[in-house]
C-alpha cells in the first residue's frame, strides 16, 4: 500500500471508533459506523489528496525548526511536517511563502523580497534534505508522479503579492524559484489590490493599474491567479482581467458564514462560470458565527479605556496593546468549529457552483485547525464525514485534487499559448 503508516494509524481509529461506539449505540449502529469509517479511509488512501494553502514556510525561519520532525501542536503551535502529512494521509500541499503587509516603498518591497526568497529557499533545502520522503513540485503532474514514488510533493506558492513592488520582474522571479500562485493581497490593501478586512477601506476599487499588469505577468508564466483575502471588487476585476481561472486557496461560503473574507453565491457562480475552484479553509471565524462571549467582551472593553487613541501612540505602546489583546483573546477563546461546519460549507459551494469548483486548503499554520482537523494528522476526517453524507469516490477525489490540479494544467495551457502567440 502507498501509506503504510497511514493505514496503520487508520486501523487503531476503527479500534477506538468501535469501542467508543459499543458503550452507545446497538451492534448493528457499531458495525455500520465501523464500516463507513473503514471504507473512508480505505477511500483516502486511494486518492491523491492536496492542500491548497498552508503558512509553514514561516516555520523554516525558527532556529532548528526541522520538518522532518514530529511536532505536538499544542506544545508548537506546529500544524504541518513530514511525519504528520503522512499521519494523515497528506499527499501533497501548497507551502505559501507568506510576507506580512508592511512599509510600502522602495525599501519595504526590496525587504519583502529578499524574505520572500529566504522561505522559498528553505523549503527547497528541506526538500533536498529529505530528499527520501518529499519533492518539489512544478507540474501538476508532479504530484501523482512523486506519489508513486513514496514521496510527498511540495508545491510553492506566495501569499500576499507585496514582495512583488512595483517591479514585474520579480514575477517571473519567484516564478523560477516554484511558485505557482501568488494571492494578490492580504490582510491590509497593498500597491496590488484591495483587501477584504482593510480598517480604512477601499483604496484601488479592486486591482490597481499595477495589479493588472501582474496579473497579465502571470498568466503568461502560468501562475494561478489567487483572490483569498481580496474585497469584492478585486475578485471581479480578477473574473474581468485573468484570461486564465481563478482560484481562491482557502475562502469558503459566504451563505453559510457571513464574514467578508468568503465568498458570496454570486462570486460562486462566476467563478464555476470562470472554471476556476473555491478551496475551503479550516478556520473557525469563517466556517461558522462565533458563540456570545460576554467575559471576552468586557475585557476588551476595559482595556481599550485604558489605551491611547492609536495615532497618538508610539510603536512600543502599539505593541504592548496588540499583545494584550492577544492574550485576551486566548485567554476568553471560542470554541472550535468542528469537521461538520467544513463540510456544511462544501456542501453548499457544490449546490451553487458544482462538484467540479471545490477543493481543500486547511490554511494550517497561519490560523487553520479546528475540532476533528486540528492539524494535517487529522484531515482523513474531512473524508469520513464527505463519505458519511453520500459523496462518491470520485466526487471526493474532485474536492481533495481533481478540481485544483484541473485549473492548475489550463492555466499552464494558456501561459503556453500565449507564449506561442508571443513568437
Amino acid at each position: 500500500m502507498k501509506k503504510t503508516s497511514f493505514l496503520k494509524l487508520a486501523s487503531i481509529l476503527c479500534i477506538l471508533l468501535y469501542t467508543q461506539a459499543c458503550s452507545k449505540s446497538s451492534d448493528e449502529s457499531v458495525h455500520q459506523a465501523t464500516s463507513l469509517t473503514s471504507r473512508a479511509l480505505s477511500l483516502h488512501d486511494r486518492i491523491l489528496t492536496l492542500d491548497s494553502h498552508a503558512d509553514t514556510p514561516l516555520r523554516l525561519l525558527e532556529p532548528g525548526f526541522d520538518l522532518a520532525k514530529r511536532h505536538d501542536p499544542h506544545e508548537t503551535g506546529s500544524k504541518l511536517d513530514y511525519p504528520r502529512m503522512i499521519e494523515g494521509g497528506l499527499d501533497a500541499v501548497f507551502f505559501a511563502a507568506f510576507v506580512a503587509q508592511g512599509i510600502r516603498d522602495d525599501d519595504g518591497h526590496t525587504r519583502a523580497r529578499d524574505l520572500g526568497l529566504q522561505m522559498l529557499d528553505a523549503v527547497w533545502a528541506s526538500a533536498e534534505n529529505n530528499s527520501d520522503i518529499v519533492g518539489i513540485a512544478l507540474d501538476p503532474e508532479d504530484a501523482a508522479a512523486l506519489e508513486a514514488e513514496g514521496k510527498r510533493a511540495i508545491f510553492l506558492s506566495i501569499e500576499n503579492g507585496y514582495p512583488i513592488g512595483s517591479d514585474l520582474k520579480n514575477v517571473e522571479l519567484f516564478y523560477n524559484k516554484g511558485v505557482r500562485y501568488v494571492t494578490l493581497v492580504h490582510s491590509t490593501n497593498n500597491d496590488l489590490a484591495d483587501s477584504a478586512t482593510d480598517p480604512s477601506g477601499p483604496e484601488h476599487g479592486g486591482i490597481s493599474p499595477l495589479g493588472a499588469s501582474v496579473v497579465g505577468e502571470m498568466n503568461r508564466l502560468g501562475i494561478m491567479v489567487d483572490v483569498s483575502h481580496g474585497s469584492d471588487d478585486t475578485f471581479y476585476d480578477a473574473i474581468e482581467l485573468s484570461k486564465a481561472p481563478i482560484i481562491a486557496t482557502h475562502s469558503n461560503a459566504r451563505m453559510v458564514t457571513d464574514h467578508p473574507r468568503n465568498m458570496s453565491d454570486d462570486m460562486l457562480r462566476l467563478i464555476a462560470k470562470n472554471g476556476g475552484v473555491v478551496q475551503l479553509t479550516m478556520l473557525s471565524d469563517y466556517l461558522r458565527d462565533a458563540p456570545e462571549n460576554p467575559e471576552r467582551d468586557s475585557a476588551l472593553e476595559s482595556l481599550r479605556a485604558t489605551l491611547k487613541p492609536s495615532n497618538e501612540m508610539t510603536e512600543t505602546e502599539r505593541r504592548a496593546a496588540r499583545d494584550q489583546l492577544r492574550e485576551i483573546r486566548a485567554q476568553y477563546s471560542d470554541p472550535l468549529a468542528t469537521v461538520k461546519n467544513a463540510v456544511d460549507h462544501i456542501d453548499h459551494i457544490v449546490s451553487i457552483a458544482g462538484i467540479d469548483h471545490v477543493g481543500i486548503g486547511c490554511d494550517f499554520d497561519g490560523g487553520g485547525g479546528i475540532n476533528g482537523v486540528f492539524d494535517v494528522s487529522e484531515v482523513m476526517n474531512i473524508t469520513i464525514e464527505l463519505v458519511r453524507r453520500g459523496y462518491s469516490e470520485r466526487d471526493i477525489e474532485k474536492i481533495w485534487s481533481g478540481n485544483i490540479l484541473r485549473v492548475f494544467s489550463e492555466v499552464q495551457a494558456v501561459a503556453e499559448g500565449m507564449q506561442s502567440q508571443a513568437l
